[in-house]
């Protein structure tokens, strides 16, 4: 897989900073494509990548599945067995280790699902770096789960208060850190987007999901029809086709956020719906929701990592071209796509995943029996007990709310007893 040209696929890309992020990026990018020729920097990730995140992760035949949908034999990447429970530390893990080569001593990311802000909190645990994490207040709210465990991990997690306190504010309080500590920061960008060079070095530590996938595949002589990944800012779904990009088959089917519905503020659809537009946040140009003066669209989705207004420049280049095909599921087809997997394979797919899990469901009917649909399967749905269960289990969700809440109170209550004791 070849690298942008200029910092840039087709028209998508660049980098459109300020000019105290020039040198950092510039810098970024020299140490990296000296990292990616090294063989003693490749020899160490790799071997972290298999001790540590353990690579490679399956690929499960979907057995259940494709006999009550019929046509093509449903497989699934399952990255959510990697440690930390997603695909994000392939990233986390790669950018960190770089940083420390460099010298960098503190690592800052952005998060919006919590994923990518855990696997860095994780990655910056394992190789002793310093970190801090940028969360919107909504998201913060929405995925306590991750938020404890990125505390777990020795990360201050950083709640952002402004805008629409989710992905793209806590993104614009990252890149403000940054800008004011370049010398001793990183910034791990957790997807396929921003300025360059972070779209080639997220795709390409990502790229280890689809070189497995290309590996089982022949391992099992799968006739690969489609191949389908959800679409937030874009790291799971370019690392999943890397490899396959160059061919002309087979389909790659990028799937968006349908949310509640067409209207603006519905959804995060940014490649098929008629409201988003070219144009330059973030450090780099793509396909975004903006309105007439530029300004950030709201978004809306069940899934905290796929309501980002923009998506990565490759893969609206992709798009653009024809290569990718994009479609989008709605917060109930992915609710039910849960639902699906979980019942019938034992498989409990984050709800970012399960729009992609939405968009095979509706798929494998449609390809031939001998042909083979594979689905990346991003993360697992353990961090969205607190979106699943009040829409699955309402009532016995709201009595261990209050049951919980109760028994917080009584230990308040035990604990100020005892100092008043003493």
């Amino acid at each position: 897989m070849s690298y942008s040209e200029n910092g840039f696929f087709d028209n998508f890309g660049g980098k459109y900073v300020a000019e105290v992020l020039r040198r950092p990026l510039d810098e970024l990018e020299v140490e990296f494509k000296k990292a990616m020729k090294d063989p003693a920097f490749i020899n160490e990730l790799e071997t972290i990548q298999r001790d540590y995140i353990g690579r490679e992760t399956p690929l499960l035949f979907a057995e259940t599945a494709t006999k009550l949908l019929g046509g093509a034999q449903i497989y699934i990447k399952l990255e959510g067995l990697a440690n930390t429970g997603a695909h994000k530390i392939n990233n986390a893990i790669g950018q960190c280790l770089l940083a420390k080569k460099m010298g960098k001593t503190r690592i800052i990311a952005e998060t919006g699902a919590g994923q990518h802000g855990v696997a860095t909190a994780a990655a910056c645990a394992k190789l002793g770096l310093d970190c801090t994490v940028y969360m919107g207040e909504v998201d913060v709210r929405r995925q306590q789960p991750n938020v404890a465990a990125m505390e777990m991990y020795g990360a201050k997690v950083h709640p952002v208060t402004s805008g629409s306190r989710t992905l793209k504010d806590a993104v614009n309080e990252a890149m403000r850190d940054w800008a004011a500590n370049p010398d001793s920061t990183h910034y791990v960008l957790g997807s396929a987007l921003g300025p360059s060079p972070f779209p080639d070095m997220v795709r390409e530590f990502q790229s280890i999901i689809g070189k497995e996938v290309k590996k089982q595949a022949a391992e099992r002589k799968l006739d690969i029809a489609a191949m389908v990944a959800c679409v937030g800012g874009g790291s799971n779904s370019i690392g999943f086709f890397a490899p396959f990009i160059d061919q002309k088959s087979p389909r790659l089917i990028g799937v968006e956020a349908g949310g509640i519905g067409p209207g603006v503020g519905e959804n995060a659809i940014r490649m098929t719906g008629n409201v988003s537009r070219e144009g330059i946040l973030h450090g780099y140009k793509s396909r975004f929701l903006l309105d007439d003066d530029g300004q950030a669209l709201p978004t809306r989705s069940i899934s905290a990592g796929l309501d980002y207004c923009g998506i990565g420049p490759q893969l609206a280049a992709l798009g653009k071209e024809g290569r990718i095909e994009f479609t989008s599921a709605t917060d109930k087809e992915a609710l039910d796509a849960v639902k699906f997997f979980a019942r019938n394979e034992g498989v409990l797919f984050a709800m970012e995943s399960a729009h992609a899990g939405a968009a095979a469901i509706k798929l494998a009917p449609t390809l031939p029996k001998d042909k083979a649909l594979i689905v990346n399967m991003s993360g697992r749905g353990d961090k969205d007990i607190f979106i699943t269960c009040p829409v699955f289990r309402p009532a016995e969700w709201k009595q261990f709310l209050i049951s919980e809440l109760e028994r917080l109170n009584e230990q308040k209550d035990i604990h100020e007893a005892e100092i008043m004791n003493k």
